[in-house]
């Protein structure tokens, strides 16, 4: 019984550790999010009114597919800042 009361603080001592935790921060989500925004396109000297409309709905096509990109990555970067610091 005695030796059971011995070892059980030994048993104990042996969980902890002198060299502090650490989580580390997760890797980025995907490959798709990681890539910058294309440039968008410029009008020609001389260009059509066809031409304008044409560039101005792919630039505004390009825009908001990068906006929705950020939008993303910002709310996945926020969720896991607060995943991290809950951590601590």
């Amino acid at each position: 019984m005695k030796l059971g009361l011995l070892l059980i603080p030994l048993l104990l001592a042996g969980c902890t550790t002198v060299v502090p935790v650490t989580q580390s921060w997760p890797e980025p989500p995907g490959v798709l999010a990681q890539q910058p925004c294309p440039q968008l396109e410029k009008l020609q000297p001389g260009a059509k009114l066809s031409d304008v409309a044409n560039t101005v709905v792919k630039n505004y096509s390009e825009y908001y597919t990068c906006a929705i990109k950020l939008e993303a990555w910002q709310r996945w970067y926020t969720e896991q800042q607060v995943i991290h610091k809950g951590l601590k």
